[in-house]
């Protein structure tokens, strides 16, 4: 497993445990209770480093090279019931976006997010996460595909910002995210949007807009990245800590200022210290929320869904 820097006094505590468990091998002693001991202060210290996390460093556990990505939750969720589909039927398959039908405890679903790629040529592949127009079509049109079969659409939002690149502009950007909030306001169906990892920009609300917006506790989601609000205010980015703190991007801080509706409790140490338990959380908490908006009826889902959108930005001088 690969560590971030103030993650070094576990990766210490484990190279010991690693060690300890080789010598007892080796010799054939009994080293038990010193690898109890090790193991207690591993958790210990995990719980140590929880509590005082800064929200830069949030900003760094969201981006955890170990951590799973969205067709991790996908295919863990659905056990491998998972039918993909492809295309915007306009351009081209955008790698970034990923989605379709996957079954979760007997139900039908449809399963949309955006996917980084596990390693350096997936992650190119996936263009590092950031869709193009053409993805934001996707995910469009396959909201629209569950509409029609009165299913509903779960969003999986895991981006550092849709894409900036020129061709991206030329093809629409602005126009598909836009469009994209403005369907997702209407769409006759539930709409759960669960933030696994960053949730950056428009990139994060072109699938970002619906009844119930969750976030997974060591997630941000903010209108800029830290580095990028660093590099505007003060032409660099060593302001990045003092940005990541200023832009209340945490999942407490979108909670208390309602912009989120809930937070998904993550492992020990985070979802990428133990997957199958964030998978199992994932799902149950996606099993339950669906079950309450089906029985809805879809105007009051409608109206419901425009009020809360409504009421964000809204204060008394």
């Amino acid at each position: 497993m690969e560590y971030i820097e103030f993650e070094s006094p576990i990766r210490e505590l484990e190279e010991q445990l690693k060690k300890t468990k080789q010598l007892q091998t080796e010799t054939g002693q009994d080293l038990s209770r010193t690898m109890r001991e090790i193991e207690k202060s591993i958790i210990s210290t995990r719980k140590d480093i929880q509590k005082n996390l800064s929200p830069w460093q949030k900003v760094q556990l969201s981006r955890h090279p170990s951590r799973p990505y969205t067709l991790a939750y996908i295919q863990a969720i659905t056990n491998g019931n998972f039918l993909e589909l492809h295309g915007d039927r306009g351009v081209k398959d955008d790698k970034a976006m990923v989605g379709g039908w996957g079954i979760i405890d007997g139900e039908s679903y449809m399963l949309i997010g955006q996917q980084k790629g596990i390693n350096t040529k997936m992650r190119q592949y996936r263009n590092f996460g950031m869709a193009n127009p053409e993805g934001y079509r996707k995910a469009l049109r396959l909201m629209k595909m569950a509409e029609k079969f009165n299913r509903p659409v779960i969003t999986f939002i895991d981006t550092p910002g849709a894409f900036p690149g020129l061709e991206a502009e030329e093809r629409g950007q602005g126009e598909a995210i836009a469009r994209n909030i403005y369907e997702m306001c209407a769409l006759k169906v539930p709409i759960i949007c669960i933030i696994i990892g960053e949730g950056a920009s428009g990139g994060a609300l072109g699938i970002g807009v619906g009844d119930k917006v969750l976030m997974l506790e060591n997630t941000w989601y903010s209108v800029i990245s830290p580095e990028s609000c660093s590099s505007i205010l003060w032409r660099n980015w060593d302001h990045k800590e003092q940005a990541a703190k200023a832009l209340k991007l945490t999942a407490e801080d979108m909670l208390k200022n309602k912009l989120v509706d809930g937070i998904i409790k993550e492992p020990l140490g985070g979802a990428h210290v133990n997957p199958e338990e964030i998978f199992e959380t994932v799902k149950q908490t996606i099993i339950k929320t669906a079950a309450k908006l089906l029985e809805t009826p879809k105007n009051k889902l409608i109206d419901s869904r425009i009020k809360k959108l409504s009421k964000m930005g809204v204060f008394d001088e």
